[in-house]
């Protein structure tokens, strides 16, 4: 069976607590005495997953980065959701995506995905040709959300997005130059929110796609955000709108 490595705690932590089973083996810092460390290790001793002690060489080789903080797993990929189909007809009340266009940087794409699992959004969806896959350091950076929240990759970005508006889920893009703000714009029913990379935006074919575009005010002298920062502006207005109305 193949596996994938996981690496820090929160990554960790999340596995152990929504599929300990999957986890093959982790490999912990044998110089780590403070109480979180002693705190995950009882942990992990209660999910019965193996333990292996390692020192920092091999953490940081097991990991592909120095930014394990002493915890690296081994772990069975989980079962992947590939349908998109199938993910809407599961969902129940008003469908919530997030659509990444161009998001290349996995430190991007896994702070995208702790917005995403913050809000309760049932996936983020990206082009294959022009994204990020997940891997350690996304799973890293996501703080276990790559393992909460769905990442589906698409062979054709416009065709799925007028897939969504036949399901007549509103396709909602964000703009420098779009005529109104978030803030006007009706986010409470079923909607995919829209990013692109911060300094390209969309592409024209995905601008044209949407059902509208939308800014968010900028009033100061910088003129665009990290797309991490954007998205969970737009995702926790939309959380907002559904809530309150």
């Amino acid at each position: 069976m193949s596996t994938k490595i996981l690496f820090g705690f929160h990554a960790v932590t999340v596995r152990l607590k929504t599929a300990p089973q999957s986890i093959t083996e982790i490999h912990l810092d044998t110089s780590r005495r403070d109480g979180r460390m002693r705190q995950f290790a009882e942990r992990a001793v209660e999910a019965g997953a193996k333990m292996v002690d390692s020192d920092d060489a091999r953490l940081t080789a097991l990991a592909g980065s120095s930014r394990h903080q002493g915890v690296v797993a081994r772990v069975a990929p989980l079962p992947q959701i590939h349908s998109l189909d199938d993910l809407l007809d599961a969902v129940s009340g008003p469908p919530l995506l997030l659509v990444l266009d161009g998001v290349t940087d996995p430190h991007n794409l896994g702070a995208c995905l702790r917005v995403a699992d913050g809000v309760g959004a049932h996936a983020v969806i990206a082009p294959k040709d022009h994204a990020v896959g997940l891997n350690a350091t996304v799973a890293k950076v996501a703080s276990g959300a790559a393992e909460t929240v769905p990442y589906l990759m698409v062979t054709n970005l416009a065709r799925t997005l007028n897939e969504l508006k036949e399901r007549d889920i509103r396709v909602v893009g964000l703009s420098d130059d779009a005529p109104l703000t978030l803030y006007q714009a009706g986010l409470s029913g079923p909607l995919a929110m829209v990013l692109g990379a911060e300094g390209t935006g969309l592409r024209q074919l995905t601008r044209k796609t949407c059902d509208e575009l939308v800014q968010i005010p900028m009033r100061g002298a910088i003129e665009s955000l990290n797309v991490s920062v954007a998205s969970g502006i737009c995702l926790y207005e939309a959380l907002r709108q559904r809530e309150h109305g």
